[in-house]
Formats: C-alpha cells, structure tokens, sequence
C-alpha cells in the first residue's frame, strides 16, 4: 500500500514542515517493507519562506487542490501524485491553527474578498478534521488517541463546536474535502485526516508541536496498515 504524508501546505504552519522531517528522520524507518512512503513536508516552500499562510499572488493553496489549480504549488503537488499512478492507502496533512489565523489572516481574507470580517474562536488543543464524505470515524479517534500522549485535545467551545464546525467526537470535526479543494482531498485514499496542532498554546512548545505531529503520523499509520488488507 501507499500512504502520502504532506504538510506546509500553509507555509507559515511551521510544525507541518518539520513535523513530516521528524517522521522521516525518527519513525519512518519502522515502517519499512510495510508501506510505500510518499512524504511532502514542504508543499509551499515560498509561503514558509516568508511565513505566509498565501501564496505569492493571494491565494489559498489550501483551496486550491482543483482542476486548473491557481495555485502553482498545488498544482505541482497534484502532478507529482498523479505521477506515481498510485493507489493510496491513506493522505495525512500536517496543519496548524494560530492566533494569527485570527489576527491577520482571516481579516486580511475578508478584506480581499470584500466581505465583513466576523470574528471567531480558536481552539486550545490539538484537533483533526475527517472528511464529511468519508468521516472515518475510528481513524480519526486513533489520530487523537495517539496524539493525546504527547499533548492536550482542543475542547469544544460553548456551541460544541470547533471552529464553526460540529464536533463529531473529542478533538474531530468534518469537513467536505474535495468540494473545498483542500490537500487531503488530493487522493481517494480510504483514510485521510487534516491535523491542527495549537502552537500559540501556553502549554506547548515547538518540540511538543513536532512530537504531535509525529504522533499524528504514526497513529495515522498504524490504523491505515492495521486494516489494509
């Protein structure tokens, strides 16, 4: 089977990037004659560069894993995916959520569009996001469960939501992948997940960031090859 691991798809979501190299350098090796590892830790070099959540010309290449993509970075993930002729197993993508997502993205975002800018909520805590179309359900609480070790679950808020959306269960919510163009719609993998680590936590630190990113990746695994026949 094959798995694709991406992350940097935000550039600017720092543990995304090195969380996939620490993957590489402490835990794929175990994962050996088992899967055949595809790994991408930096999907928008530019955007990590220059710590931006865009790309040079404004656009999203989170929202952008679509047909003629206007995002070269997506674009340039999808060809190297579509080369491979593989059929994947499972796509996990490495994400943050910052204060700064607030701060300076969402209303620079609204600004860009010309719309009001109507202000949320972020989370304290790790989550990941299931696909509405594929939700996984026993994946996803695996991803949490192994994460939860190395750090705290993001609850949810006063609605029982997180970030707008419905949590389905502790640290999930849904969302539709390909109908967004998001990265980890990229595959018809059976499993995928979108991860958020919360670095802007006072209890976290960037190595405990990593370490959850890692966490992710290997529960991720784990569940995948576990069922893979």
């Amino acid at each position: 089977p094959w798995a694709l691991i991406t992350g940097g798809v935000h550039g600017y979501e720092t543990s995304g990037v090195q969380g996939a190299l620490a993957f590489l350098r402490a835990a794929a090796r175990a994962y050996a004659g088992r899967v055949n590892l595809l790994v991408a830790p930096c999907v928008s070099p530019w955007g990590y560069e220059v710590i931006n959540r865009w790309n040079p010309a404004a656009v999203d290449p989170n929202r952008s894993f679509v047909a003629d993509s206007p995002a070269e970075e997506s674009a340039a993930l999808t060809r190297l995916v579509d080369e491979t002729g593989a059929d994947f197993l499972v796509h996990i993508d490495l994400h943050e959520t910052t204060d700064s997502d607030e701060e300076e993205f969402r209303p620079a975002l609204a600004a860009r569009d010309g719309k009001p800018f109507e202000p949320g909520l972020i989370p304290d805590g790790f989550y990941c996001v299931g696909d509405a179309e594929n939700p996984q359900p026993e994946f996803q609480a695996a991803i949490i469960a192994g994460v939860r070790a190395v750090t705290h679950i993001a609850p949810a808020d006063a609605d029982g939501k997180i970030i707008g959306a419905d949590v389905t269960q502790p640290g999930v919510i849904n969302y539709p992948f390909k109908a967004l163009g998001l990265c980890a719609g990229l595959t018809d993998a059976r499993f995928t997940s979108t991860t958020e680590v919360y670095p802007d936590s006072p209890q976290a630190t960037p190595a405990i960031c990593n370490a959850a990113q890692v966490a992710a990746v290997r529960a991720a695994l784990d569940f995948a090859l576990a069922r893979a026949g």
